[in-house]
């Protein structure tokens, strides 16, 4: 039964920053259009401008990323294998979710991921999931996760 409330809380955390993300890449969005009209000055503005057009694209870019596997995570919640690992099915530490609430494998096959001995393939289906797959911002609503 521990497992499951610890689970449930992971999705209040996982909720929460996906709130936190969307509002992050509307502002970084209307940040950087603010920043393309503004262009004005000489050589080292245009340059400077580049430079925080650059950032905030990059910012933006490792949001949207966080966002999608935000986004699995919930997606496995609600068929009910979350916590489990892509790789070899064991459950998932929970000091590990914890840590990493959108973690999909455990700390044993990520070495063998990391070391080559296994195929990063090994880690889901990530080719439906990209960077700019709209949000649905009604799908931030609550929903009932299976927990079987």
């Amino acid at each position: 039964m521990a497992r499951k409330d610890a689970i449930k809380k992971l999705r209040g955390i996982l909720l929460e920053r996906r709130r936190a993300l969307v509002q992050a890449l509307a502002g970084d969005k209307s940040r950087l259009n603010e920043m393309s009209k503004n262009a004005t000055g000489d050589v080292i503005d245009f340059a400077l401008d580049t430079a925080k057009d650059e950032i905030f694209s990059k910012l933006a870019e490792a949001e949207s990323r966080e966002l999608a596997h935000i986004e699995y995570a919930l997606e496995k919640m609600k068929e009910g294998s979350y916590g489990k690992c892509e790789a070899c099915n064991c459950n998932i530490p929970l000091a590990r979710l914890q840590a990493l609430p959108y973690a999909t494998l455990c700390v044993s096959c990520k070495r063998k991921v990391e070391q080559g001995i296994i195929s990063p393939q090994a880690n889901g289906d990530w080719s439906r999931v990209s960077d700019t797959t709209p949000i649905d911002e009604s799908r931030l609503g609550d929903f009932d996760p299976n927990f079987s």
